[in-house]
């Protein structure tokens, strides 16, 4: 049963306002560490069962993070208002005019959207008109962690994206042992599980709260119902999803890391997001190679057509491997065959992006020539029986 909000005295009705506006007065005039204040006593009168205070304070600390250009802690505040009943179409247009786009700018077309010069801009919300803004602020929960408890698993089914309000969190991985590896952490602006709102699969790694976190939850539910009335959400989250896999890529990649700031920028723009259904083959052993692939979601199996017929299998290709590259530079048919095993997420680069914007780079092209002939002499040794291939074979 739903908390019941506490009945008013009535001999102190007058007061409350008064209270209100010297709260609100003290809010605007006391920079970050005033917000921070109201937002735990807000908390704490909620805990409490004081709604109506708790009401009045949340307001304030809304305002006061509105003012400090704190976006996400602004969110937070407007979900929590929200619960315990407040005025929440008004005070969603405080946020939103401050923050969303003027009506009629957000992009129509998934891309990568210029970082905005603001401070306070922040990743999908910072992307939309106010109407979609507002869509998008009443389809989030606010989810509160203490530390030690995992907000997601490593292979559990995931439907959900995150941003960290405030708090922090390690991403862990496991490895063929079952040992733990801590692989990043995560901190408040920080947002991370957005490949589940754009493909269904398992959570490829677990975040573990550090500390006491409170985080922003969206869900795929939430975000579609959204998105049927401001189709522009879908799109942010769209943009979002493929800018942070290009960002990754570009970063870590041997082939593109190279390239300046400029050159990714633009080669970021020709990438292709696709989903991709389980057992098609990608790429076809002996045809000209089409495309430089990036799985990020689901496997991979390349093998190896011998002239009797038999197929050889090589090692799967998983999230994070890529692919294709290697006819492209040596302007020969593919040299293996690659074939989804799974339902595939993955990121494609076609040959006249590829050639434009890899191979015409200074030294690239040598350094991949002998990449190229290596891999094509140790895939001539495993057709001829000479050579087993330990790990992944990049096609």
């Amino acid at each position: 049963m739903a908390d019941t909000p506490p009945r008013a005295d009535p001999r102190t009705l007058q007061a409350v306002p008064l209270a209100s506006e010297a709260r609100m007065d003290a809010a605007l005039a006391g920079g970050p560490m005033e917000a921070s204040r109201l937002q735990r006593e807000a908390e704490s009168l909620e805990a409490l069962g004081r709604h109506a205070e708790a009401t009045a304070a949340f307001e304030s600390a809304l305002r006061a993070w509105v003012k400090e250009g704190a976006l996400l802690r602004a969110a937070a505040a407007w979900v929590s208002l929200r619960r315990l009943g407040g005025d929440a179409a008004r005070t969603a247009r405080v946020v939103a005019e401050r923050f969303a786009l003027p009506p009629g700018s957000a992009p129509s077309e998934p891309g990568l959207v210029p970082d905005a010069s603001a401070a306070s801009a922040v990743p999908i919300l910072s992307w939309l008109d106010r109407e979609a803004f507002v869509a998008l602020l009443e389809a989030l929960e606010v989810r509160a962690f203490t530390p030690g408890r995992a907000v997601v698993t490593e292979g559990a089914a995931g439907d959900s994206m995150f941003a960290l309000v405030d708090g922090t969190a390690e991403v862990a991985r496991a490895l063929e042992g079952g040992e733990r590896k801590v692989v990043g952490t995560v901190s408040a602006g920080d947002f991370f599980g957005e490949l589940a709102l754009v493909s269904e699969g398992p959570r490829l790694a677990s975040v573990v709260a550090t500390s006491r976190a409170v985080l922003l939850e969206l869900t795929r539910a939430r975000m579609e119902a959204a998105a049927v009335r401001h189709p522009t959400v879908a799109t942010a989250v769209q943009t979002f999803f493929r800018r942070r896999l290009v960002e990754n890529l570009l970063r870590s990649s041997p082939l593109l890391s190279p390239l300046s700031p400029a050159q990714k920028q633009a080669v970021a723009r020709e990438f292709d997001l696709r989903a991709v259904p389980a057992r098609q083959v990608l790429l076809t052993q002996g045809q000209p190679g089409d495309a430089f692939y990036l799985l990020l979601r689901g496997q991979c199996r390349p093998y190896l057509e011998q002239a009797s017929g038999k197929k050889v299998a090589l090692p799967d290709l998983r999230e994070g491997d890529v692919f294709g590259e290697i006819s492209l530079l040596l302007d020969k048919p593919v040299s293996a065959t690659v074939r989804t095993e799974s339902e595939c997420v993955l990121l494609r680069l076609d040959r006249g992006a590829f050639e434009r914007h890899i191979l015409s780079q200074p030294g690239m092209k040598g350094m991949l020539m002998r990449m190229g002939t290596e891999r094509l002499q140790r895939t001539a040794r495993l057709l001829s029986g000479r050579e087993l291939l330990e790990g992944d074979l990049r096609v």
